[in-house]
């Protein structure tokens, strides 16, 4: 490295989950950027999970898409940025003009900026004339979205990270915090280390590695969110807990929502049979939030990914809203958002029945609001189509012209084969994107390529309402744009005005400007949703930007004030001040589990990947944790239905099927199943679980059902299993299942097949010819083989396979090898051998991402050395020390292994 090279040190946000912790990069030209988290940032104070801190290890270049690239007789051609965007804009007005603008449609992403946001937005609503524009955000937050307005009046968290930690007790229900939101999570566990009292319950029918940490964890029947938090109304309420002042004075429904909670929650008995839990566990939840006032009730997935996610939502608000408990310091309902940018999504109107800066699109009034403030010939009059509902448009034929931005909707959206059938029939389908393969930039017709993370420049909005920058620091590869400048480009080829920006600052003046315009002249009265504090900023100031809370008002002195927490005065955003308690009738699922579908499907995170793993299947740091899909459930159902660990498995249920390694992780109820969200065509075979998921959807929301989808599960008989590891990029796809991720260095390939899979096989994998350096061991009785394929004397790959159930040799060790510029004798012979004494045991699979240490090293270390804590464990292998995601998975090992060793 030349240390005379300049050095610039930008700060920036994660692009990750919706904590939006404070990255800073370190760039030195001609060298990979060093991440590091912000100490200044309030939401991680220096902190970062493992995929933040692996966020320098995604930054390369392989598979982006560098240029415009249209479809031209079924072939794809690279194009200019002016064919492609004519193309566009072409395509959209013929449409627009011979169908109307309901005919065309944009589908968008809560990993865009608010700026890209807010113009897709001016853009569809003020100008198309059509509210058909939806995000990714539908899938994860509009439950949340849907339940605020009701409870609240606008789409507002009270509350801020600091409650977290001031607060008694903190119930976190659906939401495994630990991996989804880790530096969040890490922050309540210190806050319970310097104060034991603190209290943390878990509400989740998994047990989670949140549920590690856990002081009480409930394994709730999956969809009985509203008995149980109806029966908490009722417990509070009858026992005298409530705060009768405050309801008085702040509130309206009361009586009706206590009447819906009593119909059939009022009996702790009858609502811990339902939810499937000891009563006990259930009313030492109950007592510990009557007797403790400051409480944090916090959701995610679990509670908004379901068709009854809107009341689940209002149930949880109307407890705290029973006892007064919102709006001041350590305590209130927090909606933890699954994606960076899903809150700045919706302060610009993102979703298709919402308008930009929180206004409604059922209001005349404020539809005439922000027309007059785009001074735009039209406003979409209507909401929109929802996620859902706009794919099954497109298939239909009513909407034939859809625009997709930084998301993959073939594998994330459910029932996602008919999401591919309607691409397939969609007459223009356009898809902006960093990379070129996707499984939905398959059916483009139009790809234009974006700015990545550390290319774009904007602001985001994470959970507790904070505004930050994420600022550039990388150029701008090959021909990608912003993609706020494309939609613009776009919309003046289309012949509309007010889209000259010159930059995203002047976009986010724009946004600002709006949130106040005729803001408390409305029938609605004042919105909270306020930036008239940040009008204004010129460039230098917007640059400067640091983290702040909205509303962001300016008092009479011209002093900017950000706002930590609402309702601190008990005034709510409802016409007449008053919050509304909902009353919510608990519903089961709307497909229950049945004889051909026994088993009730439950979808999630994992710790260490993201989404579709365009970025974070970069790092083979990262895929070390955990490296192929799978099939979690108990090994009682597996037993039922014939399946067993390590092995695959088929799960199938009415809208698709995918196949994956049954694992019995020790968290599943009997009549579950769980599996992973991230893997996509590119990386699998057969384990889209977005395939198989159910697409009933919320009636308020319109959110999917991800939680409860009716499955069955069945054997995948194959005949040999095998992996490759290759430096190259190979075409496996002539077996019955693969997978892939990326390893240090090389690429890695878990494969399964039938028939032979020998010599000739493995050589056509490889694409090694008859003259190359070649090795191998050949037992056709015992149905092993193992090859090599030597390229001036460095590993270049290799391949071993065993019988279905016989045991292949571990990974890690070959992982050195690749490393090596010259392969000794020795090497070769341990290839062949399929093991390598000299490096000691297997280390196992990955449990600390950070330091590579595997659970064998840890278990091992554990026992020897009598390690009886996290703190321990750490101080010994440094497991732990860094971001510490891998924290509860080290004191569940530690449990095991105590109790295994009293059995002993």
């Amino acid at each position: 490295m030349d240390m005379t090279l300049p050095v610039q040190t930008v700060r920036t946000t994660c692009p990750y989950c919706g904590v939006g912790c404070g990255v800073t990069a370190t760039v030195r030209p001609g060298t990979v950027p060093i991440i590091a988290g912000d100490a200044a940032h309030g939401a991680n104070r220096g902190r970062l999970c493992v995929k933040g801190a692996a966020l320098g290890e995604t930054l390369d270049l392989d598979g982006r898409l560098l240029h415009p690239v249209v479809r031209e007789h079924g072939a794809m051609r690279r194009a200019s940025w002016d064919e492609a965007l004519d193309r566009v804009a072409g395509g959209f007005a013929s449409i627009v003009a011979e169908h109307g603008p309901d005919a065309v449609a944009l589908y968008v992403s809560g990993q865009l900026l608010t700026e890209d946001y807010y113009v897709a937005n001016k853009f569809m609503k003020g100008y198309v004339g059509s509210a058909n524009i939806d995000t990714n955000s539908r899938l994860c937050m509009s439950s949340s979205v849907a339940g605020h307005k009701r409870a609240f009046g606008e789409d507002l968290v009270p509350g801020c990270y600091e409650d977290f930690e001031l607060a008694d007790m903190v119930v976190l229900v659906g939401s495994n915090t630990a991996w989804c939101h880790p530096t969040l999570f890490g922050r309540i566990l210190r806050a319970r280390e310097a104060r034991p009292q603190l209290r943390v319950v878990v509400i989740d029918p998994r047990r989670t590695a949140t549920c590690e940490s856990a002081d009480l964890h409930l394994p709730i029947k999956p969809g009985t969110d509203v008995w149980l938090f109806n029966g908490l109304l009722s417990y509070l309420a009858k026992h005298g807990h409530g705060d009768a002042a405050y309801v008085a004075a702040h509130t309206e429904g009361f009586d009706a929502a206590l009447a819906a909670a009593d119909a059939d929650c009022s009996d702790p008995a009858q609502v811990a049979r339902i939810c499937r839990i000891d009563q006990g566990k259930l009313l030492a939840f109950y007592e510990g939030f009557a007797a403790t006032s400051r409480v944090v009730t916090a959701y995610s997935q679990g509670v908004n990914q379901s068709s009854s996610g809107t009341d689940k939502v209002n149930a949880i608000v109307n407890c705290h809203l029973l006892t007064g408990r919102i709006g001041r310091p350590g305590m209130g309902p927090f909606s933890l958002t699954g994606q960076p940018n899903a809150m700045g999504g919706r302060e610009v109107g993102g979703l298709a029945n919402m308008l930009a800066a929180h206004m409604d699109l059922d209001k005349e009034s404020q539809r005439e609001a922000v027309r007059s403030f785009w001074e735009s010939p039209r406003i979409a009059a209507k909401p929109g189509l929802k996620a859902v509902d706009l794919f099954r448009a497109v298939e239909e034929g009513t909407v034939k012209a859809v625009w997709i931005i930084a998301t993959n909707p073939l594998v994330s959206l459910p029932d996602a084969d008919q999401v591919r059938r309607a691409l397939d029939k969609c007459a223009l389908v356009v898809v902006s994107d960093i990379v070129g393969a996707t499984d939905t930039t398959a059916y483009a017709d139009v790809l234009l390529p974006a700015l990545g993370w550390g290319e774009k420049d904007g602001t985001v909005t994470n959970s507790e309402r904070c505004i930050s920058r994420q600022r550039a620091f990388l150029p701008a590869p090959g021909e990608a744009r912003a993609d706020w400048w494309a939609v613009c480009e776009v919309a003046r080829r289309m012949g509309f005005t007010g889209f000259d920006f010159e930059g995203a600052q002047a976009i986010f003046d724009e946004h600002a400007r709006l949130s106040s315009w005729r803001n408390g002249v409305h029938e609605a009265g004042r919105r909270v949703f306020d930036l008239s504090g940040m009008t204004g900023m010129d460039r230098q100031a917007y640059d400067a930007l640091e983290p702040i809370q909205w509303p962001v008002l300016r008092d009479t002195d011209g002093a900017v004030t950000p706002t930590p927490r609402l309702f601190a005065d008990g005034r709510f955003a409802h016409a007449n001040g008053r919050a509304r308690f909902v009353a919510t009738a608990p519903r089961a699922p709307v497909h229950a589990v049945d004889g051909e579908f026994p088993l009730a499907l439950n979808t999630g995170r994992l710790r260490d990947q993201w989404h579709t793993m365009t970025r974070t299947g970069k790092s083979a740091r990262l895929a070390g944790h955990t490296p192929e899909p799978f099939i979690d459930l108990h090994p009682n159902d597996a037993l039922l239905y014939g399946v067993r660990e390590g092995e695959l498995a088929r799960l199938t249920s009415r809208w698709g099927a995918m196949v994956a390694r049954v694992t019995h992780g020790g968290g599943i109820a009997r009549g579950s199943v769980f599996a992973p969200i991230h893997w996509s065509g590119q990386t699998a075979s057969d384990a889209r679980v977005g395939a198989l998921v159910n697409p009933v959807v919320d009636p308020v929301s319109g959110e999917p059902e991800f939680k409860h989808t009716p499955v069955r599960v069945e054997p995948f008989v194959v005949e040999w299993q095998a992996f490759v590891l290759s430096r190259t990029a190979l075409a496996v796809h002539d077996v019955a299942n693969w997978t892939r991720v990326q390893g240090d260095g090389f690429v890695r390939y878990e494969l399964a097949g039938r028939g032979p899979a020998h010599a000739e096989w493995a050589r056509t994998v490889l694409n090694v010819d008859e003259q190359a350096d070649w090795i191998e061991y050949d037992d056709v009785g015992a149905g092993v083989y193992r090859a090599a394929h030597v390229l001036e004397g460095r590993l270049e790959a290799c391949v071993f396979v065993a019988r279905r159930a016989a045991p292949l040799p571990p990974r890690q060790w070959l992982a050195g090898l690749f490393g090596q510029e010259k392969l000794a004798p020795m090497d070769r012979a341990t290839l062949l051998a399929g093991r390598a004494p000299q490096l000691g045991p297997d280390p196992g699979p990955t449990v600390c991402s950070c330091f590579g240490v595997g659970r064998n090293t840890m278990c091992t270390a554990i026992r020897k050395q009598g390690l009886r804590s996290p703190a321990a464990v750490t101080a010994c292998l440094k497991a732990g020390g860094n971001c510490g995601s891998c924290l509860p998975e080290i004191a569940r090992l530690l449990v095991e292994e105590q109790h295994g060793a009293a059995t002993a």
